[in-house]
């Protein structure tokens, strides 16, 4: 299940992406990030229940028990307009776990080593932005970078290892971590850059946090005056072990 979860985590991180960007409405992924969220949190649950005594069962499910609550947090921010401060100091200790999981894989699968640390940096926007409320650093605009990153990262950190370990073609020589993280270097460039240009187009605000009552609000856009607001939706991936995973 955990091979499947990838591919469908790769699809919420970027539609949320895109919603941060202003490129399609914020409610509108709530669906998605409830099915998601909810299959994160009930699978590994029936995998504890099942299998709790071996330590390899406990070690694989744990992370997406972590990380299928934050979907389902999130998701209730944008559906319900919730405060994000809690969510936002929630992800500093979920990049925190990720960052430890991608110290522990280096030696093992260098490339999801380098998978951990980009979903490491995506919690780290996400804890800057909603718990700090921190929304420029310097003229760079963090709501549209994370946007950027979400869209540049989801899919390849997610999605397409989920295909190459389906197909058993994942590799983990060093050749290909240090791929990886050319990459990720490469893609952090490209949404800084990205970020940078101005907004074209018909599109909704970009979602930024209201630091002072904790909320993260977009504007609808002029054709669409009665349309409610919406709340900023940028989320976090789904954790897999990289050796040994029973999700």
């Amino acid at each position: 299940m955990g091979d499947v979860g990838l591919l469908l985590v790769g699809a919420v991180l970027f539609v949320n992406g895109l919603a941060s960007l202003g490129v399609v409405r914020g409610r509108s992924v709530v669906p998605l990030n409830f099915l998601v969220g909810g299959a994160q949190v009930l699978l590994p649950v029936l995998v504890l229940v099942q299998g709790s005594s071996d330590p390899a069962v406990v070690q694989g499910a744990w992370p997406s028990l972590l990380f299928g609550f934050t979907y389902l947090w999130y998701g209730l921010i944008v559906q319900r307009d919730l405060e994000t401060e809690g969510f936002g100091w929630y992800s500093l200790f979920v990049a925190g776990i990720a960052a430890l999981h991608a110290v522990q894989a280096v030696g093992t699968d260098p490339v999801f080593a380098v998978i951990w640390a980009t979903w490491s940096s995506m919690w780290l926007l996400f804890f800057v932005l909603l718990g700090l409320g921190r929304t420029q650093v310097g003229s760079l605009d963090l709501g549209r970078f994370t946007g950027w990153y979400l869209v540049l990262l989801g899919i390849p950190t997610c999605t397409v290892p989920a295909l190459l370990l389906l197909e058993g073609r994942w590799t983990t020589g060093p050749t290909a971590g240090w791929a990886a993280l050319a990459a990720l270097g490469a893609a952090a460039v490209a949404s800084a850059a990205l970020a940078r240009r101005p907004a074209a187009g018909r599109e909704v605000e970009s979602p930024q946090p209201d630091v002072a009552h904790g909320t993260a609000h977009g504007t609808a856009p002029d054709t669409a005056p009665d349309s409610t607001q919406d709340t900023a939706t940028w989320t976090a991936p789904e954790a897999r072990q990289p050796v040994t995973s029973a999700v």
